[in-house]
């Protein structure tokens, strides 16, 4: 939805959403709504505010406010965002219902509608079917579809196309949090300086806006790659104490606990919360692989036994 002719009434929530500071993004936008009712009668300015904030309280995995909350009444791009709650609720046959529907929709989209694109190129992207959703995306000129697009070719460990992404992104707004950020991920994916300036970026930000378990995980992650696992286990502590859920913060984890030489027990106790209360995150499923194909080579060298 960003672009240069938002309102100045929403950066600070659409910025809020952007570095992750989510509950911030609930409260400036239920506030804003205040406001909006009694002074300001200006739907476009209505609708975004309300997508911003329905999709933070999805960053929270409060997927049962927006559905209960966004009705058969509500305006379309909305209706893209309960489909999106309903498909990360995690039920099997209505995830491939929200895709299937999906797929349907992009067929024929209104060139209005700046949120189908997004919505439906990030469920794209969950289900790994990168082709779908970088061809939906290219049709949309909005920033986070850009965003979006950087961090699918980046998935796919096409660096150089990611830059160009990037160039583009920048001629339009490259004083945004979400160019910034951008240009950070694709440097965590370069070597040597590189790294450092993804580091600065994201202290940055952390810096002039708030500290957030996204930002303390994105410099975690520089730390990572920078070997500098020392000085990113307090990093994560501090994203952990922020939220003791964040299964980002918990992944992390049980990198940093491993190479720095905690016991086994303590990697243990963040994988399992991990685990139980993310199964499908791609940690735990890369995990769970890797575990199944340790036991498939144990069983194929393992000494046959004597009659």
């Amino acid at each position: 939805m960003a672009n240069q002719s938002t309102p100045d009434q929403l950066f600070e929530i659409r910025n809020s959403f952007y570095i992750g500071n989510y509950q911030h993004c609930i409260n400036e936008a239920q506030n804003l709504k205040h406001f909006l009712n009694s002074q300001v009668n200006d739907p476009s300015i209505q609708l975004e505010r309300d997508i911003f904030m329905y999709r933070a309280y999805i960053a929270q995995n409060k997927y049962g406010v927006v559905i209960n909350d966004i009705t058969s009444s509500s305006a379309p791009e909305l209706q893209h965002i309960k489909m999106l709650a309903v498909y990360l609720n995690g039920d099997t046959d209505k995830t491939k219902e929200v895709v299937n529907s999906f797929e349907k929709q992009i067929q024929n989209i209104d060139p209005e509608d700046k949120i189908l694109p997004l919505v439906a190129g990030l469920v794209f992207c969950l289900e790994e079917d990168y082709d779908s959703a970088l061809r939906l995306l290219h049709k949309s000129d909005n920033l986070e579809c850009r965003a979006l697009t950087i961090q699918i070719y980046l998935k796919m460990n096409r660096i150089d196309l990611a830059q160009k992404e990037l160039n583009s992104l920048k001629e339009i707004d490259e004083d945004c949090t979400l160019t910034q950020m951008s240009q950070a991920w694709v440097n965590l994916q370069k070597s040597g300086d590189k790294l450092q300036d993804a580091y600065y970026t994201f202290q940055e930000l952390t810096d002039k806006y708030a500290t957030t378990p996204l930002l303390l995980n994105s410099q975690a992650a520089a730390l990572f790659a920078l070997g500098k696992f020392e000085e990113a286990q307090p990093v994560l502590q501090e994203a952990l104490d922020k939220d003791p859920n964040s299964p980002d913060t918990l992944a992390n984890m049980v990198v940093a606990t491993q190479h720095i030489g905690k016991t086994h027990e303590v990697s243990k106790r963040y994988l399992t919360q991990l685990q139980h209360s993310y199964s499908n995150h791609p940690f735990v499923k890369d995990f769970h692989n890797r575990e199944q194909e340790f036991v498939r080579l144990s069983k194929m060298y393992s000494p046959v036994a004597s009659s």
